[in-house]
């Protein structure tokens, strides 16, 4: 596949929707790859996305389907988030990812000025690219405290490990933009690469802490898991 072709990247709309079926089996289809889970969207869900001008498409000249990203606003427009970013295959490491998140993140601006932006990742690449932004890493009693945002996270393998720690901790890093905030992107991106080595150590160290403690729960017949949730948090 030519994936050097040129790619679109701009705000989705009705013409798109017949998109929809593709992005959402291939984010259920990544988030198998992974071992991980997300919130379930329909097919419906990301096509009224494209109607309402909250989403971010990528596609060849040639009309191929390459990437997508939409815009959920929580707290009543106080907060909104960035979700559902999906790559096709064989558009991946082509830096196309990062054209989307930009895109959406400066669609995000544009409709909520005064919204702070958060999202949940379990990859460094993300981490970086949202620093690059103007991200900072966050607790997550810092954002949203919507509780239909947070029933989203139930079709996650790690959602017991959420659940557990009371909603303050689970395997994703919390990262925040405040419109606030006087940090500009460069100082965030700087921020993020003096500490790159000690955010992949603190990412480890909580996959092998919760592993261990679900692994103590398991042998003590309290859950039954399946064991790939000890392996949902590998980024690397």
């Amino acid at each position: 596949m030519d994936n050097q072709q040129e790619i679109i990247v701009r705000i989705a709309h009705h013409l798109d929707t017949h998109y929809a079926l593709r992005i959402t089996t291939e984010m259920e289809a990544s988030a198998k790859a992974r071992g991980t889970g997300i919130a379930k969207r329909s097919p419906e869900y990301v096509a009224a996305k494209m109607l309402e001008g909250k989403a971010v498409i990528a596609l060849t000249a040639t009309g191929q389907w390459v990437g997508f990203c939409y815009i959920e606003e929580w707290s009543h427009g106080k907060f909104v988030a960035n979700s559902g970013l999906i790559v096709a295959p064989e558009f991946r490491k082509t830096g196309v990812a990062k054209k989307i998140k930009q895109r959406i993140f400066q669609l995000s601006r544009e409709k909520y000025p005064e919204a702070k932006i958060f999202g949940l990742t379990t990859g460094l690449a993300v981490m970086k690219i949202n620093s690059e932004l103007g991200y900072e890493p966050v607790t997550y009693s810092e954002l949203t405290d919507d509780e239909e945002f947070w029933a989203g996270c139930k079709s996650c393998v790690n959602y017991d490990i959420l659940m557990s720690r009371e909603r303050k901790n689970c395997m994703c890093t919390a990262m925040l933009f405040d419109p606030k905030d006087k940090h500009e992107p460069k100082e965030t991106t700087a921020n993020f690469e003096k500490k790159r080595k000690v955010y992949e150590r603190l990412l480890r160290l909580k996959q092998i802490s919760f592993g261990k403690i679900f692994k103590r729960k398991e042998n003590n017949g309290s859950t039954t898991k399946n064991k790939s949730l000890f392996h949902a948090f590998l980024p690397f």
